[in-house]
């Protein structure tokens, strides 16, 4: 019998966890870094009157109805119990599409995680549990969190936004690709013309000392590609030639682009309109 970790009592958690209820499992159980369920949709309480709620993530949920699917099933089960309830107040700015049906939680928006947790059918829900570390040990997953020891799982589930799966350490990123981010530096137009025709690897080693300065927390990059344009930025437009330059009318030899207009997507756009315009006129 396989023991299961949800790590996460947001909405994915909580249906997931509902959803596992009577399968062979030996046990299912559902931790929170926080202290209370809900996630991304969490409610807030006052403490002079528990009646007195905010939502804090999503306050209504909405049913495209043509594109239900199976999920239907989902809102009407929440219908029926009281867990949802029709939207019928206005909403500043909210759009409101054909054939889509708007809810509210009466209880607050948690109140819908909470009903899945407790439609999981016993699983063991433990708040203030932060995973960090998850590594492979025997055939199983060992899960390390910040309070308390480490315990072992046939299956765990994530269910926490990806930039908190990918803080995760342990065996859980060698698993995964290793793919950082792409860091890309412009140099100036000045320094590009100053060193255009200098040796490319003392340009990229110029480039790399100074962002080491400006960054210095910056990561050593696992590849370096150093690109030279030669034709980078145009820094003076040809004169009196808005858009475009006739070479040769008969027949007709034409040329443009951003040297001679200005050096962005406009600019492009402007002398591929003025080219057009002068083909056109000469036909």
């Amino acid at each position: 019998m396989a023991r299961v970790l949800v790590v996460g009592a947001g909405l994915t958690g909580g249906a997931c966890a509902a959803l596992l209820r009577g399968a062979a499992l030996g046990s299912v159980t559902v931790w929170d870094k926080a202290r209370g369920a809900g996630g991304r949709m969490s409610t807030s309480r006052s403490e002079r009157d528990a009646a007195c709620t905010a939502d804090l993530g999503a306050q209504y949920v909405t049913l495209e109805t043509e594109r239900a699917g199976p999920r239907r099933s989902f809102y009407e089960e929440l219908l029926s119990h009281g867990i949802l309830e029709p939207l019928t107040v206005p909403v500043e700015g909210m759009v409101v599409k054909e054939g889509s049906c708007n809810y509210m939680a009466p209880q607050g928006i948690s109140s819908v995680v909470k009903y899945y947790l407790k439609q999981s059918a016993g699983a063991d829900v433990i708040y203030e549990q932060h995973v960090t570390r998850i590594s492979l040990r025997d055939g199983k997953w060992e899960v390390s969190r910040k309070m308390g020891p480490p315990e072992q799982f046939d299956i765990v589930i994530l269910t926490m936004p990806v930039p908190q799966i990918l803080q995760l350490q342990g065996d859980l990123l060698s698993k995964s690709p290793e793919v950082g981010p792409s860091v890309v530096v412009h140099t100036t137009v000045t320094f590009g013309s100053e060193h255009l025709d200098a040796d490319p690897a003392e340009v990229q080693r110029l480039i790399l000392h100074h962002l080491e300065r400006l960054m210095p927390s910056l990561p050593k990059p696992a590849s370096v590609k150093c690109q030279k344009w030669r034709y980078s930025q145009v820094t003076k437009a040809v004169l009196n030639c808005p858009g475009h330059m006739i070479l040769h009318t008969q027949p007709l030899l034409i040329c443009g682009g951003d040297g001679f207009t200005h050096s962005n997507f406009d600019g492009c756009i402007d002398s591929a309109m003025s080219l057009a315009e002068a083909v056109k006129s000469h036909l």
